[in-house]
């Protein structure tokens, strides 16, 4: 087949680009090649030279166009990624993530094209705060933790029938959305966009909700990526991590390699067509256990820096129930932690990092969305 991968450029993109051609796909990659994430570059070193490559922005018609000349199916990876920028960067969130898949959709039933499979990167973020369990009242959904009481440096929550302490649990597909963010919101609508228009066009569509993704090729330098590469960034130029809150917020951090692994398996199996799925390993862990794991990796003595500050739109927990992926496809065990990190600092340690992170925490306190 011939492949389409959006943002085949990035971390996850170029893993899923190299993975195809491994298995004798023809790969095209359509990448904005956005400065924040790749700086100042025409087509990263790692890119593999096998695949076409089309630069251009899923906000453009005409370069989707392009891209899907010859395309059998489509990965969607493609989108802008920053969960704190998007509360300020709203239309910039929006036009990509939003409408450039609109775009893909609008092109897909309204021309002649090859196209007869889409895979589309959500995101755990739409879930908002994950799954909890109340001792007398079971199964809640409670609302996001109120500015009061953040402020007052209560970062638990309460059941909202009788306030005792919840207890979070793994979260399944099932669970109510409520995303707490911009991209949050724009991730939502690329899911159900693509799951209602691939039903009534007829076209398969399986959709990803990505837990914590990390490994080799993510930006190092982009302060809005994900937590292991701001808390590396910082590391590598001799500085603490900063964690926000108490440190005790549970994350699902998931190797890149399993994500590829998902999407391949989706690809090449009609099982999952039409639904959507948590890509996590259902282990989940605290920030604070990440950063100091990070620097034991990387043999330094820098304690994390604990900063009891929260940031607008933050939830406490949320790890995934990877249940009915597994279940759908014949998966391996996840890629354990330890071994990924370790990965990832072989490939990390040979690459430049600028420490960008206090620069994003200034510009998101300056408009009150970290307190």
């Amino acid at each position: 087949m011939n492949i389409l991968v959006t943002g085949g450029a990035g971390f996850i993109g170029s893993h899923v680009t190299d993975a195809l051609l491994q298995r004798g796909h023809q790969v095209s990659v359509l990448d904005a090649l956005v400065p924040q994430v790749h700086g100042d570059v025409t087509t990263p070193r790692y890119l593999a030279r096998a695949a076409e490559f089309v630069r251009g922005d899923v906000r453009d018609e005409n370069a989707w166009r392009r891209a899907l000349t010859h395309a059998d199916a489509v990965i969607h990876l493609a989108a802008e990624v920053g969960v704190g920028q998007s509360m300020y960067e709203i239309t910039r969130y929006v036009d990509a993530n939003t409408f450039g898949t609109a775009r893909l959709w609008q092109i897909l039933t309204h021309e002649k094209t090859r196209v007869h499979k889409v895979l589309i990167a959500s995101s755990m973020s739409i879930y908002g705060e994950g799954a909890y369990e109340c001792a007398q009242h079971g199964r809640v959904t409670p609302a996001l933790r109120g500015v009061e009481q953040l402020r007052a440096r209560d970062w638990e929550l309460p059941c909202p029938h009788c306030g005792a302490m919840l207890t979070p649990v793994l979260t399944p597909e099932d669970k109510p959305l409520a995303p707490t963010s911009t991209y949050a919101i724009t991730k939502r609508d690329q899911e159900e966009l693509s799951l209602t228009l691939g039903r009534a066009y007829d076209i398969p569509c399986v959709a990803f909700r990505f837990f914590n993704t990390y490994g080799s090729r993510q930006a190092l330098s982009n302060p809005y990526t994900g937590a292991i590469a701001m808390f590396g960034a910082r590391l590598k130029n001799g500085h603490p991590p900063l964690v926000y809150e108490d440190g005790k917020q549970t994350r699902d951090f998931i190797h890149v390699g399993d994500i590829v692994r998902a999407l391949l398996a989706a690809l090449e199996s009609p099982r999952g067509d039409g639904r959507a799925f948590n890509v996590g390993t259902g282990q989940p862990r605290t920030l604070l256990d990440i950063a100091q794991q990070l620097a034991r990796v990387m043999d330094l003595d820098l304690e994390p820096h604990v900063t009891q500050q929260f940031r607008a739109g933050d939830i406490r927990h949320c790890a995934a129930d990877p249940t009915q992926l597994r279940a759908t496809y014949d998966l391996p065990p996840p890629i354990p932690f330890e071994q990924g990190v370790g990965e990832w600092w072989d490939w990390a340690e040979r690459e430049m990092a600028a420490d960008r992170v206090l620069q994003a925490n200034t510009e998101l306190a300056a408009r009150q969305l970290v307190r």
